[in-house]
């Protein structure tokens, strides 16, 4: 299945509405509305805490919301529809839902005792039951599409920082997500890095890939973007394209933060 035909569907990719989230007595996300079309690259900036990284989490349900609501791909994220009440899915309807939409996080979380190869031939084989055969071949295939083909063998230990986030990305892609979700996935790489993971990024998006992506890579912002979102204090305070967000941003908050930035 290409990434075109995984978002084939009619509507928004992404639809939240008046999302709240809170840990303990602090509120994260203060009534947050965001739609993210099919096949668009929606890049969320802010300073730290402002909510970026724990509304990616609640798109995924790795972080329950406690007020609003997140759809993807037209089914509620975490919860069931029945009349006026949500109820919340099991842990393997979560699951199920989940596999279907791919994060890279700022840390790798490779296993260390598998190769490259075999982070990214496991979640098919284990959650999907493919055979191994058929995910190894597909295995190879990503990688050789990140650039990584001949550290195939190679154990995380053995790869770079860039090179480990490169694997990250194509064991994600193995399960054939219909949405990747990107939290700063280069912040913690040497600058040296950085530009072959942001590459391997934007092939994604020119082959139609819907993504949401919170990092501080301005040039990347500018260059892959359609919508660019600037979160402040746990709500959207700016969003529109790179050119109106980042080049000729409105709000006094964003210019604040592109001044300390750019």
């Amino acid at each position: 299945m290409s990434v075109v035909e995984s978002a084939s569907g009619a509507g928004p990719m992404v639809v939240a509405e008046g999302v709240h989230k809170r840990f303990g007595r602090t509120e994260v996300l203060t009534g947050v509305d965001l739609t993210v079309e099919r096949g668009q690259v929606m890049v969320l900036l802010g300073p730290s805490g402002s909510g970026k990284s724990t509304f990616l989490r609640c798109i995924n349900h790795l972080d329950k919301i406690d007020g609003g609501r997140i759809s993807v791909d037209g089914e509620l994220v975490g919860y069931r529809q029945a009349g006026l009440n949500l109820h919340e899915l099991r842990e393997r309807e979560v699951a199920a839902r989940r596999a279907q939409v791919g994060m890279v996080f700022q840390h790798f979380n490779l296993f260390p005792h598998m190769t490259a190869l075999g982070n990214v031939m496991e979640a098919p084989v284990q959650v999907k039951r493919v055979s191994r055969d058929a995910a190894r071949a597909t295995a190879m295939r990503l990688l050789e599409r990140v650039g990584l083909a001949d550290k195939a063998d190679n154990f995380p230990a053995q790869l770079s920082g860039g090179q480990q986030q490169r694997v990250a990305i194509a064991r994600a892609l193995a399960m054939e997500p219909k949405l990747m979700l990107f939290d700063e996935p280069t912040s913690a790489l040497d600058p040296e890095l950085v530009g072959d993971v942001l590459d391997a990024m934007k092939e994604l998006a020119r082959e139609g890939m819907t993504m949401v992506v919170v990092t501080h890579e301005m040039g990347f912002a500018r260059e892959v973007a359609d919508q660019v979102v600037f979160m402040d204090g746990g709500v959207v305070v700016e969003r529109g394209t790179p050119a109106e967000v980042i080049s000729n941003p409105r709000e006094a908050r964003t210019k604040a933060f592109l001044s300390k930035v750019l």
